[in-house]
């Protein structure tokens, strides 16, 4: 590899970790191909210490609020607040890190609503990685409970997008 080739590489890998910072983004991978035998594959990824904090924090929470409900009598109310969309059987997840956008364009209607009827395949709203809009299809027919993101929110691989029941 010649020195013109590595100073170009240094330069794209600093670009993607700036990426990766201005897009609050926790991982990014790309190949590079120069030619028959040369290539240069890069992961950039980092480690948030927000979530260890948000974790740690979100800990001692369930007990504050057991006391109250146990008091009132209204022990439902506390596992509906702290379960995870991520575990709803009906949670239709991110396939890939990106912007979410609800409507095919700007002042469109949106795709979707709560209360709609969806059929498989029909789109719920649109992902878009690296100026590719990516449309995620229903995985099956239902009815829209909620919608868990907001129009030009970032999310990431696996994050809950809409329950659908």
């Amino acid at each position: 590899m010649t020195k013109k080739n590595h100073d170009a590489d240094v330069a794209f890998i600093q670009a993607l970790a700036e990426l990766l910072r201005e897009n609050d983004l926790t991982e990014l991978q790309v190949k590079r191909d120069y030619g028959a035998d040369d290539s240069l594959n890069v992961r950039v990824s980092r480690h948030l210490q927000q979530q260890v904090v948000s974790q740690v924090a979100a800990a001692p929470a369930p007990a504050a609020v057991e006391a109250p409900a146990a008091a009132s009598g209204s022990a439902p109310a506390p596992t509906e607040t702290s379960e995870d969309p991520a575990n709803h059987p009906g949670a239709v997840t991110s396939p890939m890190v990106g912007t979410v956008y609800m409507q095919p364009e700007p002042g469109a209607a949106a795709f979707i609503s709560v209360g709609a009827n969806v059929s498989e395949g029909d789109t719920l709203l649109i992902v878009e990685a690296m100026k590719t809009m990516n449309h995620i299809p229903a995985p099956r027919a239902g009815t829209v409970k909620r919608i868990l993101v907001e129009d030009g929110a970032a999310v990431e691989f696996g994050t809950p997008l809409v329950i659908l029941e």
